[in-house]
């Protein structure tokens, strides 16, 4: 409900995920309603590649203590590089 992702994704709650792997934190064209957390680490370089996904799916707050995502994470691995796999289906190459 916070995330779309796909043909006319737009953003809810949170910004819409196509393109998201490999992109810099906090720059979405069309969101812009970032917490400060996430655009401090946009300031900082910090891009959505597979290691940051992967530490970010399994523990949100641990990447972005003060972020207003409202998700616990995914502890099962196999359920994080699912979702991975799945992201970079609608990032162009």
């Amino acid at each position: 409900a916070c995330h779309l992702v796909g043909d006319g994704a737009k953003d809810t709650v949170g910004p819409q995920l196509n393109g998201v792997v490999g992109r810099k934190a906090a720059t979405s064209e069309t969101y812009k309603t970032y917490s400060e957390n996430m655009k401090e680490l946009g300031g900082k370089g910090f891009t959505w590649d597979d290691a940051n996904l992967e530490k970010y799916l399994e523990n949100p707050k641990a990447v972005v203590p003060q972020g207003k995502m409202a998700f616990a994470g995914l502890k099962d691995k196999a359920d994080r590089d699912d979702v991975i796999a799945y992201l970079k289906t609608f990032t162009k190459k």
